[in-house]
């Protein structure tokens, strides 16, 4: 995190496989907001805490790696919903691992209420909070809870 009172802070969200899909996935799990409009809120929520975002989504496990590799020194904190990587993608948890900056992992159903391969993450030790279950609400706890972590790091 920056020194100076007047930067903003750089925050980076990546959303993880399938979650191109959204509007078109279990509505009842996912919520009925495209991926498009969930960025348009994050965005605005963003802003709105002062911070600028990258918004990111990809469905590859590679991607989000080198992803993750090059925002620890450009990003101060990161949200993540690794999606079906959550479950047994080691990698991006040893990724997550190796950063100096906090990460939000995030999922947009409840994990614990689902498929029982589905409430195990491999990822939530290395992150400094998980939220889930609130569909798209969720990202946007997870933006305000970074801007307080950051605030007081």
């Amino acid at each position: 995190m920056s020194d100076d009172p007047q930067k903003k802070l750089k925050i980076c969200v990546i959303h993880g496989p399938n979650l191109n899909l959204l509007g078109h996935r279990d509505k009842s799990q996912y919520g009925t907001l495209t991926l498009d409009k969930l960025n348009r809120l994050i965005r605005r929520t963003a802003e709105a805490c002062g911070m600028d975002v990258s918004i990111y989504q990809f469905n590859s496990e590679e991607k989000i790696i080198r992803t993750l590799h090059r925002l620890r020194k450009v990003s101060d904190g990161i949200i993540i919903n690794p999606a079906a990587y959550t479950h047994y993608s080691y990698a991006i948890r040893d990724a997550i691992e190796l950063l100096p900056i906090p990460v939000v992992e995030v999922h947009l159903s409840n994990i614990y209420e689902r498929e029982e391969f589905r409430k195990i993450s491999v990822t939530r030790d290395v992150c400094v909070r998980q939220i889930y279950g609130k569909k798209e609400e969720s990202y946007l706890e997870a933006i305000r809870y970074l801007q307080d972590y950051l605030k007081k790091a």
